[in-house]
Parts: C-alpha cells; sequence; structure tokens
C-alpha cells in the first residue's frame, strides 16, 4: 500500500519534526481534554502516527494507538500496534472513546464510511470519537485533493483530501454516530499547514434502555 511505505519511509523525521506539535496546539489540547473527560474506560488513538497525541492522553485515560505504519508505530513511547483503520485490530464494543486527527483525510469515500464504521464497531454504547480533518487551503478546496511525491528527501505517494464538514457529519451519521459538537478554525502558520481545520465530536449510540 503506498500510504503506508509512504510514511515508514518518512517516520523518523515525522517524529522527530511532529512529536512535539501539540505544545503549539492549544485547541487541540483542549479538545483532547475533553475526550479524556468523557472517557469512562481506554481510549483509542486511530492514525496514531509516533503516538505524540496518545502519550498527551496517556497522563490522563488508558490509551492504545494504531497506526497503519509500522515504522511509525515503532516510534511511540505507549502502546501502539500497525492497524488498518477501516479494519481495526480490536474488539467490538471496546474502547470508551477515540480520536483520530487528520488520518481518514488519506481515504476516499468509501474507505471513510468504512473507517467509520469501524469506529462505531469499536465504541461502546454512548461512547465518543474525535475526528480532525483539513478543510481548505490557498490551492485546494473542500471537496478537492492534492498528492505529495517528494517529503524530506523521500519518494512517497501520498493524497491528501481535503474534506466538506457536512459530507462528513452526514458519513458519520449514516455509520452511526451522531455528531455533537463542532469547531472549526484557521491555521497558526508557526506550527502547522496553513489549511482552515475541522473538528467533530461525534457519539455512538446508547445501548437500549439506557438513561441520558
Amino acid at each position: 500500500m503506498t500510504t503506508r511505505r509512504s510514511y515508514d519511509r518518512v517516520a523518523a523525521r515525522y517524529a522527530s519534526e511532529l512529536s512535539g506539535e501539540l505544545a503549539g496546539k492549544p485547541l487541540d489540547r483542549a479538545l483532547l481534554g475533553v475526550v479524556a473527560e468523557l472517557a469512562d474506560g481506554p481510549v483509542l488513538d486511530v492514525g496514531c502516527g509516533p503516538g505524540h497525541v496518545a502519550a498527551y492522553l496517556a497522563d490522563r485515560v488508558p490509551v492504545v494507538g494504531v497506526d497503519l505504519s509500522p515504522q511509525m508505530c515503532a516510534h511511540a513511547s505507549v502502546p501502539v500496534c500497525a492497524g488498518d483503520m477501516t479494519a481495526l485490530p480490536f474488539r467490538s464494543h471496546s474502547v470508551s472513546a477515540l480520536v483520530c486527527l487528520y488520518a481518514v483525510i488519506h481515504l476516499d469515500v468509501a474507505g471513510r464510511a468504512a473507517a467509520y464504521a469501524e469506529f462505531a464497531r469499536v465504541l461502546r454504547p454512548g461512547g465518543h470519537a474525535l475526528v480532525a480533518f483539513h478543510v481548505r487551503d490557498a490551492e485546494t478546496e473542500a471537496g478537492q485533493a492534492k498528492t505529495l511525491t517528494e517529503w524530506w528527501g523521500n519518494e512517497v505517494d501520498l493524497t491528501f483530501r481535503f474534506l466538506d464538514p457536512g459530507v462528513e457529519t452526514q458519513a458519520l451519521a449514516e455509520a452511526g454516530l451522531t455528531v455533537t459538537a463542532r469547531l472549526d478554525r484557521v491555521p497558526d502558520p508557526r506550527a502547522e499547514h496553513p489549511s482552515d481545520r475541522c473538528y467533530l465530536l461525534a457519539r455512538a449510540a446508547k445501548a437500549s434502555g439506557s438513561g441520558s
């Protein structure tokens, strides 16, 4: 798979450059704090990369990460495993919450639908999912994509999709995840790619007969 091979090639540099990125992202940290507060059990970081988000959460809740790239996983300081988000290697209803930050952008429509269905499967009834993605930048609008063929001197083949929040809200709903909150923000060019971003907090259906 080209995405896996590409991230394997840049894993060491990615970990070096981006493992501390949360220090410059106060809203990301705040939203991760929300997820930690809502969780009543283990949290899954989907598309965890070198595990920096999972490590941040691990100070607050039990956490495990999963990433397509085994080389990315090798840099993590918390429990992680290699796996595909469209076929997560976890039991149904085994996590209380999950986060997926800027990972579904590599999937096409069918792939995202499969991933969202997996999110709903592994979440406990009433569990929460935080999904973040790029919406647009100076060159690319929502619904469009750009391809990267070289990254830090390595040959790669990565497609970055810019997503429409309304479309993703509907796709999550079709998977059984109801969006309960949405945050849109502009970028901080000092800390990240200059793209507008969206965060969707969604909730799995509660078990039949459960209270409010």
